[in-house]
């Protein structure tokens, strides 16, 4: 498995497929020279997720709990 598979297995193991859906299949997750990010439908920019894939998972339950639009 890919770093980017990881990513988002991660997003759809905390979000569930209820809660994400298509959003968070077709979500557009990549990685530039500020690190991991993910651009989710609906939204204007991409959200930093972190630097290593260890810190995008621990970051996308972070955004889950706080309910950015995710959950």
């Amino acid at each position: 498995m890919n770093e980017k598979s990881e990513i988002r297995e991660r997003l759809m193991e905390v979000i569930g497929e209820e809660g994400c859906g298509v959003a968070c299949e077709e979500a557009d997750i990549f990685h530039d020279d500020e690190g991991w990010k993910i651009m989710l439908e609906g939204f204007m920019e991409p959200w930093k997720l972190g630097h290593t894939v260890a810190e995008a998972k621990q970051n996308i339950k972070e955004y889950a709990k706080m309910g950015f639009g995710l959950g």
